[in-house]
């Protein structure tokens, strides 16, 4: 019991951005027929569960196929002026459900879930991932993507939508800031 007690207390600062659910995570469905090489390309970040390593504006992720069938994975921001970018791999966790990415952003960490719930691949995506701490309760986050820095309002809607009807609480979703983005930093 202590043990789980001081684990709690050394992830709860972790996590503190995301709001902690009861339980483990849910289950969502995920894009049926995922094509891969279809989603590789340049995201936008449209709204998203506030998270704490998301904290500046212009948030975009460039996804790449590497030959070994991994992903490089490159997300960059503008916090405080300046461009930050990180760097990371993907991977198909499952190859029978293909809409079931890992990615991680360190050699050291494990993958975390990336799991591709909606895409028309041209237009929009829509990404979860929930990690269940000690099965007591999960830690979520939900992004709405677009190729292109706006969506309309109707298809944001929709989105919100399908990450109700996969019981994800999206109360808490915030739009992102896309403005400004095109000045050379």
């Amino acid at each position: 019991m202590k043990l789980s007690l001081a684990l709690v207390a050394f992830i709860l600062p972790l996590i503190r951005a995301q709001v902690p659910h009861w339980g483990p995570c849910p289950e969502p469905a995920v894009q049926a027929a995922f094509t891969l090489k279809q989603f590789m390309g340049r995201w936008f970040e449209i709204a998203k569960l506030p998270a704490q390593f998301e904290k500046g504006r212009c948030i975009e992720t460039n996804f790449t196929l590497k030959a070994d069938n991994s992903i490089r994975v490159v997300s960059s921001e503008i916090l405080k002026g300046e461009l930050r970018k990180i760097e990371g791999t993907g991977v198909i966790e499952d190859m029978k459900n293909p809409a079931k990415l890992g990615i991680s952003y360190s050699y050291v960490l494990p993958y975390s879930p990336y799991w591709i719930l909606a895409t028309d691949y041209v237009n929009s995506a829509l990404v979860y991932s929930c990690t269940d701490v000690l099965r007591l309760f999960h830690v979520d986050f939900a992004w709405i993507l677009s190729r292109t820095r706006t969506l309309p309002e109707s298809t944001i809607e929709k989105a919100r939508e399908i990450f109700a009807n996969n019981n994800i609480d999206v109360t808490r979703m915030i739009a992102s800031k896309q403005q400004g983005c095109e000045k050379t930093l």
